[in-house]
């Protein structure tokens, strides 16, 4: 009896709506951008976790969730994250989550998380180019225009 491998397959199609393929200058484009895409059925309810996906010339290749959890936080797995990542080839990322209570103010756990991700796309030449806190009223909050990031 030979002994059974599996095979790892990739495959990646960008498959993305043009108005997906908007280039990111500023937070407030990411942060228009994403609350427009955001659930607004449950923006109130729970915590999402996400990142958007960028090509080298900062356009939207896609938004992808990575978690949704209760109403005070969600779980992040860096190695799904980074799968993400590389499997679709980008080049930079935000970072991006809601906080239904509508507070603007980073926790200590979203800054230490922010920290780690940054350092790990550091080793794989990923640039994390914000991280944003986006509440129910559209408002946000951007780790880099406060000089977190």
């Amino acid at each position: 009896m030979k002994n059974k491998v599996n095979e790892i397959q990739i495959s990646y199609k960008e498959r993305i709506p043009a108005p997906f393929w908007e280039k990111i200058r500023a937070s407030e484009d990411a942060a228009q951008m994403l609350y427009e895409h955001w659930n607004k059925n449950t923006i109130e309810v729970h915590e999402s976790f996400k990142i958007v996906l960028l090509n080298n010339s900062n356009k939207v290749k896609g938004i992808y969730q990575l978690s949704q959890g209760g109403i005070t936080g969600t779980l992040v797995d860096l190695r799904i994250l980074f799968a993400v990542v590389l499997k679709t080839l980008s080049v930079g990322i935000i970072l991006t989550h809601n906080h239904p209570s509508g507070k603007l103010v980073p926790s200590e756990a979203d800054k230490n998380l922010t920290a780690k991700i940054n350092e790990a796309a550091k080793l794989f030449d990923v640039k994390v180019l914000d991280h944003l806190i986006i509440v129910p009223n559209g408002d946000y909050y951007s780790f880099a225009d406060n000089g977190i990031l």
